[in-house]
């Protein structure tokens, strides 16, 4: 800013500024708030002249920078910047009509890894005797692994039968050419302790459930370079990590494993004169059953090697060597937003205000860090009293605890009231699980209590005593507290939070969480979540002491319910998926809209909700490509979900908890803008490899 309150009070003869000390400074006063005006205004010219170039102009200019060259598809942003999309547009329009061009569209557009396809390539054909094509046999080799397995997916290269039908009912025609785009990110779960079952053999979830690793995308190397497997986020089967381990075991790849040796932690790489196979199998650790069908062990447990088993996402040491202290592994896992805590970023939920923290971290060297949580929450209480501060956790560990928060009570100062508030958070881009002994009870008089980034399982969360607010960001309270390894819930009825004090305000943004029990008089705010009771005949939503008693009043937005709501007031709700009936018990205020509600619903007004007749009800109702939590694609619409549901959103995007994905509108947006470069005669489809 040029000008500041000084150089504007400096430019005033000596005379009036002696005057105005003489009274208490009112014009230096005044020229403050001038001095900030004109700083809005200098801000203002400056982005203004940032606004005249794509590279630095702010989001909403880009579709009118767009709008200037053509650039089709950039009107509406979303969860994706269309940036690149108007900075690449003249590259694209030089190379238009090749598949490296309708990928990076694909990407920039989407913002999801694409793979193009030409269907006519993969067409088998008559074959000439003097001109032989050995890719287009109508028989498979199957002595070649590698194509079998790829069949059917974006990379297969398999000789198919032309089918006439247009692109999208069919595939393999000649015009045809697919883009397949991935929804499902693969997120990076950095130096974790494995859960483990007993000194050789561990899950690389820390819960303990079967998880399949998901592949750690690599850069291409080039603009001209056509997607490959180790490109995209897709999980790793074992025929491939065992075929091409280098490609995803090691330092800054898919997957890695390290243990403590002489007090030092050690990647498990191969040394000098050592190959990774000597080190590293593949195998499958499947359950071995007796006759009963119950578990007595896994198969095929090594004798020599670490065996991974990147299906199942399990892990055993060899029996021939000593069992391994403090294993740690790096992996990644498949799902579909920034929900429930992770290694993304969630700068914008940490409070920043001025408060104690206590660091913890349990790795070797820690410095000043506190091996656990309840010991730094010992290090934050004055006179054996909990008072305001922050707990975080700076690295990904599994910490077993058994905790009581109960804060202090509110004290008077001569600035006035002075109240609790404290923070039990993970670091930026950390995700620790939390796995209780005992339920975690929260409770103090008008305390504020925050939960941030934690995965909590094992046991619930119970408030008492007056607690004036908790809020829970970015976590995940596992759906039935504790699963077993193919992620049945052992609890499924049991809710994850239990809200008993009196007038309390809960706030919920991002979470995965089972069930709740509200008191009546508490408030509840939901956002951008899942609540899943574990079966849509569970209660998700009810009293404490009763579950056909009506929960506190309920605001939900963004969300997916799994599980029945009775609440006393639904104070509102929009672009919800409630998959079991609801019932309010005052339905004279508030509004629900563009929802899913069963037809059995007992709530206020519904204003454009799905299904709007007995006739509709079974075409429309909402189709999930899993509903069991740990799978990659929990609580993920299908494809196959009906328009009205994957639209029904009041902007046109889909209902339920990732409507902030926009996925409809990056779709829309792909479709329009490759009508540009496609060949003249071809035809387009996007299909979801993910």
């Amino acid at each position: 800013m040029s000008f500041d309150a000084d150089n504007l009070y400096g430019l005033l003869p000596e005379v009036y500024r002696a005057s105005d000390a003489e009274v208490g400074s009112p014009l230096r006063e005044l020229l403050s708030i001038i001095a900030e005006q004109v700083g809005v205004i200098e801000d203002d010219l400056e982005q203004l002249y940032d606004d005249m170039f794509v590279e630095t102009c702010a989001e909403w200019v880009v579709p009118y920078i767009g709008d200037l060259i053509g650039a089709r598809g950039a009107g509406f942003g979303g969860a994706v910047s269309q940036r690149a999309q108007v900075v690449n547009t003249l590259a694209y329009r030089r190379r238009k009509g090749t598949l490296a061009t309708l990928e990076q569209l694909a990407r920039d557009v989407t913002g999801w890894p694409a793979h193009a396809v030409e269907f006519f390539r993969v067409l088998d054909s008559t074959q000439n005797v003097n001109h032989g094509q050995p890719r287009g046999l109508r028989s498979p080799e199957l002595r070649c692994w590698e194509p079998l397995e790829r069949a059917n997916g974006p990379f297969d290269g398999l000789a198919h039968n032309a089918d006439v039908r247009r692109i999208g009912r069919g595939l393999h025609n000649i015009p045809n050419i697919g883009i397949y785009v991935w929804r499902l990110r693969a997120y990076p779960l950095r130096m974790s302790p494995p859960r483990r079952i007993d000194d050789r053999r561990y899950f690389f979830d820390p819960v303990g459930v079967n998880q399949p690793l998901f592949t750690r995308p690599e850069p291409e190397p080039d603009i001209t370079h056509l997607v490959e497997p180790i490109n995209a986020p897709v999980p790793i089967s074992r025929r491939v990590l065992h075929e091409y381990p280098h490609l995803y075991y090691g330092p800054g790849k898919s997957i890695l494993v390290s243990t403590l040796m002489n007090g030092e932690r050690q990647d498990v790489v191969p040394g000098p004169g050592q190959k990774l196979e000597d080190l590293i199998t593949v195998s499958d650790l499947s359950d071995l059953r007796d006759e009963d069908d119950n578990v007595i062990g896994w198969a095929n447990m090594p004798q020599r090697t670490i065996a991974i088993d990147p299906v199942l996402g399990r892990l055993a040491f060899p029996s021939d060597a000593s069992p391994p202290k403090d294993p740690r592994v790096t992996y990644r896992y498949g799902f579909a937003a920034d929900m429930g805590g992770g290694e993304y970023d969630r700068a914008e939920s940490l409070d920043v205000a001025p408060a104690p923290v206590r660091r913890v971290r349990r790795e070797p060297g820690a410095g000043l860090s506190h091996p656990s949580v309840g010991d730094a929450l010992d290090a934050l209480k004055v006179n054996g009293v909990l008072n305001s501060g922050v707990v975080e956790i700076t690295d990904n560990g599994r910490y077993g605890e058994m905790l009581q928060i109960e804060t202090a009570h509110p004290r008077s100062t001569s600035t006035g009231r002075v109240e609790v508030r404290l923070e039990v958070r993970a670091a930026n881009r950390r995700r620790p699980s939390l796995i209780l002994d005992e339920e975690l009870r929260i409770s103090g008089p008008d305390a504020e209590v925050t939960l941030d980034g934690l995965l909590i399982g094992g046991r619930g969360i119970r408030v008492t005593g007056g607690v004036r607010l908790i809020r829970i960001s970015h976590c995940t309270l596992v759906p039935g507290l504790s699963l077993s390894p193919d992620g049945k819930p052992e609890s499924g009825a049991t809710p994850s939070l239990i809200v008993e004090s009196e007038n309390t305000t809960v706030v919920v943004d991002r979470c995965i969480l089972g069930g709740l029990r509200v008191s009546s008089t508490a408030r509840v705010r939901i956002s951008d979540s899942i609540v899943d009771a574990t079966d849509e005949n569970n209660v998700a939503y009810a009293a404490p002491d009763d579950d056909s008693g009506s929960g506190g009043p309920l605001s939900i937005e963004d969300s997916t319910v799994i599980g029945k709501v009775h609440t006393r007031l639904l104070s509102a709700a929009s672009n919800t998926i409630f998959l079991s009936p609801v019932v309010a018990d005052h339905r004279q205020e508030a509004c629900v809209r563009f929802s899913y509600l069963p037809l059995a619903f007992q709530v206020s007004s519904a204003y454009r909700c799905r299904p709007e007749s007995a006739r509709e009800a079974v075409r429309v109702r909402p189709l999930f490509t899993s509903l069991r939590y740990a799978d990659p694609g929990y609580c993920q619409l299908s494809p196959l979900c009906a328009a009205e549901i994957r639209q029904g959103a009041h902007d046109e995007a889909e209902m339920g908890a990732f409507h902030d994905l926009y996925q409809p509108q990056r779709e829309a947006n792909l479709r329009a803008g490759l009508e540009e470069y496609l060949r003249f005669g071809m035809e387009a489809g996007v299909f979801y490899a993910s």
